[in-house]
């Protein structure tokens, strides 16, 4: 029998619940946000998977999720284009009556050297890597539930200055600036909001690019000596969402292996 799935607007579940804790993962189409749909979904999550474009990706993490016994749904939304990411909350609310975790982990990058980088790149970065992290935490500090959670990614370079990365860090200085402020800012509410930082970490988008001596070379940095995995950050993201990590607010956490 072949397991339902759902793609922009429609529900799949494997085993209906009548009130889910519901979280939205933005990028969760690839690399970290498909492992951390799969597991909020383990952890009984009705999850909403935002996607940019990858339709079959999209509906590959609703499968996924759906055949771990949880109930998904996959909504397409450019994470800049606040109308969109409004309509994403929307639809969240609408099938499973609320939102309780938010997690952005949508993102672009682009490596160049500050001298050679061409402006236009810089823009398209920013657009979606900073524009679209505030559009999607104004819509989660309006909408997220008391005893809910905002969870952003920023990176360990911001910290590490990797030559080459120039936007890229800048950007994400950007997401580390906002999410601690955003924390500040829901006072009262009960929602947390913290910011994952990861390291070197085995995605399609880290590894786009690199050859094996490059990819050798950042594996043996940590004092753990490899990269990290989507899975280990996926970890780090569903404790900072758990009541378990609610104590956990106005953070920047650097997943990184131990990289100093």
């Amino acid at each position: 029998m072949p397991v339902p799935t759902a793609l922009d607007g429609a529900v799949a579940s494997a085993q209906p619940s009548p009130s889910p804790r519901v979280a939205i993962v933005t990028g969760g189409s690839r690399g970290i946000g498909r492992r951390t749909v799969g597991r909020m979904a383990a952890d009984g999550y009705a999850v909403v998977v935002g996607y940019a474009g990858n339709r079959d990706e999209a509906e590959a993490a609703v499968e996924e999720a759906v055949t771990g016994g949880g109930r998904a749904l996959a909504v397409r939304a450019d994470v800049a284009d606040e109308h969109a990411v409004a309509a994403l909350f929307e639809r969240a609310e609408a099938e499973f009556g609320g939102v309780d975790v938010v997690v952005h982990a949508a993102g672009r990058m682009h490596l160049a050297s500050i001298a050679e980088l061409d402006l236009a790149a810089l823009d398209d970065l920013h657009r979606t890597n900073v524009r679209g992290t505030f559009v999607v935490v104004q819509q989660a500090a309006r909408r997220v539930r008391p005893g809910g959670a905002i969870v952003t990614f920023s990176t360990s370079v911001v910290g590490l200055a990797f030559p080459g990365y120039g936007a890229y860090a800048a950007g994400k200085g950007a997401v580390e600036a906002l999410t601690l402020i955003l924390a500040r800012e829901l006072r009262g509410r009960d929602v947390t909001a913290n910011a994952v930082a990861p390291g070197p970490t085995a995605t399609d988008l880290f590894l786009d690019g690199k050859d094996e001596e490059t990819i050798a070379r950042l594996a043996a940095q940590p004092p753990l000596e490899r990269l990290g995995t989507p899975a280990d950050i996926a970890e780090v993201v569903a404790f900072l969402a758990a009541p378990a990590g609610h104590w956990i607010n106005g953070q920047v956490v650097r997943a990184n292996g131990g990289i100093v």
